[in-house]
């Protein structure tokens, strides 16, 4: 029973080490190509529109079940700058970052993040109702 046992993965194991050299030698599973997905953003339950970089272009490109389509051509310098902006923690007036919030402070009143906030259930409601409506 143990030999054969031993077999089976030895089997199994052969099999994924023989489909990972089939999918390094036809490029599948690469992050290193040319095209990157810069930033996703869905508007419903098919449609997204995404900003996508190839090589030194970059394409807002919407897509939806039947076609994609070509939205408009950015700046990368603009992109960029953006990024930057975004990945930068917030700063006061003087240049100066704004100090974190402490753990346990309560944000936007005193039902913030618990069961009975409303926005939350707002929230909740409105993402099952996109998920559940049919076009």
């Amino acid at each position: 029973m143990v030999i054969r046992l031993l077999l089976s993965l030895a089997f199994v194991g052969g099999v994924l080490w023989f489909a990972a050299r089939l999918a390094q030698k036809r490029g599948l599973g690469q992050s290193g190509g040319m095209v990157d997905v810069v930033a996703r953003q869905r508007l419903g339950r098919t449609s997204t529109v995404n900003v996508v970089r190839i090589a030194d272009r970059v394409l807002v490109v919407g897509a939806t079940e039947e076609q994609v389509t070509l939205l408009a051509e950015l700046d990368g310098d603009v992109v960029e700058a953006t990024l930057a902006e975004r990945a930068a923690p917030p700063t006061g007036e003087d240049g100066e970052p704004l100090p974190a919030a402490r753990p346990g402070a309560r944000v936007g009143g005193a039902l913030a993040g618990s069961v009975l906030d409303r926005n939350g259930w707002t929230g909740f409601v409105t993402q099952l109702r996109d998920r559940t409506v049919r076009r």
